[in-house]
């Protein structure tokens, strides 16, 4: 029920859009995972790549949390917007992610 005055909200498909993008975010972020981790097994074991494949796993797991909390928030009939430290948490773990990865590969 709404008061005299006051509209009534229309989502659309905006957050249908920002549930997906996401999940392609957290699929290329498990790729990324996935693909480390590979390449430490694949060139042998040493405490260093291991390391750092521990460290991939705990970025993609990191990035996951985030990411299902702000998915699950979205089904809300008014959800709250993204706050800063999610949006800090989620951009630091997929560039840390991105940038051992790199380093794995290299």
């Amino acid at each position: 029920m709404t008061r005299a005055g006051e509209a009534v909200r229309d989502p659309g498909l905006q957050p249908e859009r920002t549930r997906l993008a996401w999940r392609r975010t957290t699929l290329s972020c498990t790729v990324a995972a996935v693909l480390a981790a590979r390449a430490v097994l694949h060139g042998g074991a040493s405490t260093t790549g291991l390391l750092a494949g521990a460290l991939c796993l705990l970025l993609w797991l990191g990035f996951l949390a985030v990411a299902h909390r702000r998915m699950v928030a979205l089904t809300a009939a008014r959800p709250r917007p993204l706050t800063v430290r999610g949006a800090r948490t989620a951009a630091l773990c997929t560039l840390a992610l991105a940038v051992c990865a790199a380093a794995m590969v290299l």
